[in-house]
């Protein structure tokens, strides 16, 4: 698990995914919020059974690895493997609760989702739940409508919803936030087909991530 006792009283923020592979769509974004929000850090969480998506192809060692590759030297950046540690699908109400235990109750937290998921938020876990713990910041995807047709959904996020930046930083959960950042339209899925398919890709991620996709012979 990440040390979080290293992070200062500034707000930072959680990223989660497969990241099978990582790829310059996630780091444009982290990059981007790091500046849009002022954030101290963003945390890269790799899921090992993400309840909501297919399994990942590559190992849970092997992402992290190449996480670790792609984020090397970027002070900004960090990796918990928390949910790799678990047997059982990653709920991501209960990996903020445990974050919660090693943090102070006075510490700004961010969990990032895309807009995407946003829309099938009603499907997780005790999903009302997670602002006890943390602030949402919703990222645009391409491809996905911003509206929210389902009408508790867009109660509970119109009741918590947010453009002022300075109240992620002012309260340590609460606020729904989003963040209107162009997004690359880069995907794993398509990194996955092109390796499969011995197509050229090297150009979405970086170099030392392909490189150890290449030694390792994943996604063939």
């Amino acid at each position: 698990m990440c040390n979080y006792n290293t992070v200062d009283t500034k707000l930072y923020a959680i990223l989660g995914g497969t990241f099978d592979p990582i790829h310059y769509g996630h780091l444009h974004l982290a990059n981007s919020l790091i500046k849009k929000l002022s954030l101290s850090k963003i945390i890269f969480m790799p899921n090992h059974i993400p309840p909501h998506r297919p399994q990942p192809k590559a190992s849970a060692k092997q992402r992290v690895a190449m996480i670790k590759y792609a984020i090397e030297n970027n002070a900004l950046f960090a990796v918990d493997e928390l949910e790799l540690k678990k047997t059982t699908p990653s709920y991501t109400i209960e990996t903020l609760k445990t974050i919660r235990k090693h943090i102070t109750p006075e510490q700004p937290l961010a969990f990032i989702v895309g807009q995407d998921v946003l829309l099938t938020l009603s499907t997780w876990h005790q999903w009302q739940s997670l602002i006890d713990y943390c602030h949402l910041v919703i990222c645009q995807r391409p491809g996905y409508h911003k509206d929210i047709r389902e009408k508790q959904l867009l109660d509970w996020f119109t009741q918590h919803h947010t453009n002022k930046v300075s109240l992620l930083h002012q309260q340590p959960h609460g606020y729904i936030y989003p963040a209107d950042i162009p997004v690359l339209s880069i995907s794993a899925t398509e990194i996955r087909q092109r390796c499969a398919n011995g197509l050229q890709y090297n150009k979405l991620l970086p170099n030392a991530v392909h490189q150890y996709i290449l030694q390792h012979h994943l996604y063939r």
